[in-house]
């Protein structure tokens, strides 16, 4: 028994022992995690959220007041261009054109008799030519004969009575026809207001008709067979007959935040994926970034806001999908994430690692020196920079602090521009211990095997 006792104590001296050389070895240290500096692809992806929309769509509109008589399509049917969609009644545009269309044809006859009495009008002045030379002739025989004492002056002076009298026929004549011309051309003056009345007219019947502005899709009917619909503002209700969308162009309208959006340009590609069908995800690009900002509470822009009170606030930014597919369909939810940058095998580092070090915390404070320098310099401004492990000339690993200049920022890591190569170590965390750490702190790693990023790239 006093041998089992014996053992039992040797066997906890060796524990404390090799417990106390242990606590000795590690006391000053501080334990980090680490990785290594790697090149990596590394993209900037902005994301935003958003619906949606085709990139042409209309509301067709009532254009005439009435009773809808009859719809040819339902929501969900593809239209062409010119296909009648709906009609409305039009009893009353119906009798207005066949009753322009008869005044039309009265005045065309008008016409023609006007026509046939400025004929018969010209035949009266070619008569009364004919008569007019007759009588001339008459008259220089007359005036010869009476100069040679043939002719009695009584005979003389009918010849010339009758020459006067064919003179004043043919004026009649003549003014008779330029009236039966004025008379032909005021006709076809009225003819013409007749015309354009018939327009007019016919104008209003066939706004009785819709007819699809373009190839598309029905996407909405709010209005019924029968029901009445009025002409007044768009959007209106009782205004609109249903919604035409062209979903041969397809769009995703995001909203992206103000601290984003000065990243998204034009053409930029894009990856956009529908809430409703999940695991595909569609190619596109950025078609429009918007430069009005939008209120994230109500939506609305902050031109057209009444109020003054600081809010955060939305961008629009359109993409449009490279290939859509048949089963997206307008109001469906969705996310875009715009790639703004991209750089293949680039250096990079994971983004925790990185710290702000202020270079005041390495001089010494306290007494008449520290007191003199603050009163004499500025603080000076934080730099920023990674702890960087190496080894001191006892072999000992220590942390030492470098300034880097970084890049692009990916979801997980940053580029490095300057300060690190490639292979260095450098202390990832925890985060409470890297914030707290000093410049050539005793550090021990966490794990023997240093943890080194992924060569995928961060998007």
């Amino acid at each position: 028994m006093k041998k089992i006792i014996l053992i039992v104590l040797a066997v906890v001296a060796v524990v404390v022992l090799v417990s106390v050389f242990v606590w000795r070895q590690q006391s000053g240290y501080t334990k980090v995690l680490t990785a290594k500096v790697a090149r990596q692809d590394l993209a900037t992806v902005v994301s935003g959220t958003g619906q949606i929309k085709p990139k042409t769509y209309v509301n067709v509109g009532a254009t005439s007041f009435g009773r809808i008589t009859h719809f040819f399509v339902k929501e969900g049917d593809s239209v062409k261009k010119g296909q009648t969609v709906a009609t409305i009644e039009s009893v009353q545009q119906e009798a207005s054109v066949s009753g322009q269309q008869a005044a039309i044809a009265a005045a065309k006859t008008d016409i023609a008799s006007y026509v046939a009495a400025e004929k018969t009008a010209e035949a009266n002045v070619e008569h009364a030519k004919a008569d007019l030379e007759q009588k001339r002739l008459d008259w220089e025989r007359a005036q010869g004969l009476y100069r040679d004492g043939i002719l009695a002056k009584q005979d003389f002076d009918a010849k010339k009575a009758a020459y006067d009298t064919d003179i004043a026929s043919l004026d009649q004549a003549i003014a008779q026809l330029n009236q039966a011309k004025a008379q032909t051309d005021s006709a076809r003056g009225h003819l013409q207001t007749q015309i354009a009345t018939l327009r007019a007219n016919q104008d209003l019947l066939d706004k009785t008709i819709a007819t699809a502005p373009f190839d598309g899709t029905v996407t909405n009917m709010p209005m019924r067979e029968g029901e009445t619909v009025v002409t007044g503002i768009q959007n209106s209700e009782g205004s609109t007959l249903m919604t035409l969308a062209d979903m041969s162009v397809v769009t995703a309208e995001v909203k992206v935040d103000e601290t984003d959006i000065v990243n998204i340009q034009t053409g930029q590609p894009a990856d956009v994926t529908v809430d409703a069908l999940p695991g595909k995800v569609f190619k596109g690009h950025v078609t429009l970034a918007g430069d009005q900002a939008l209120l994230r509470s109500t939506g609305v822009a902050t031109s057209q806001s009444t109020t003054g009170t600081e809010e955060a606030k939305d961008f629009k930014v359109v993409v449009t999908l490279d290939s859509p597919s048949n089963d997206l369909r307008p109001g469906l939810s969705c996310t875009a994430k715009v790639t703004t940058a991209h750089k293949p095998s680039v250096l990079s580092l994971p983004i925790q690692a990185l710290t702000m070090h202020n270079p005041d915390d390495d001089k010494p404070k306290g007494g008449v020196e520290a007191a003199s320098t603050s009163s004499t310099s500025a603080k000076s401004a934080s730099v920023q920079g990674v702890y960087v492990i190496q080894k001191d000339k006892s072999g000992k690993l220590r942390a030492k602090f470098v300034p880097v200049t970084t890049g692009i920022t990916g979801a997980t890591d940053i580029e490095v521009l300057s300060g690190l190569k490639e292979g260095d170590e450098i202390v990832i965390g925890p985060y409470k211990t890297l914030r707290g750490l000093k410049i050539n702190a005793l550090v021990k790693r966490d794990t023997e095997k240093p943890v080194t990023p992924s060569s995928g790239s961060n998007s």
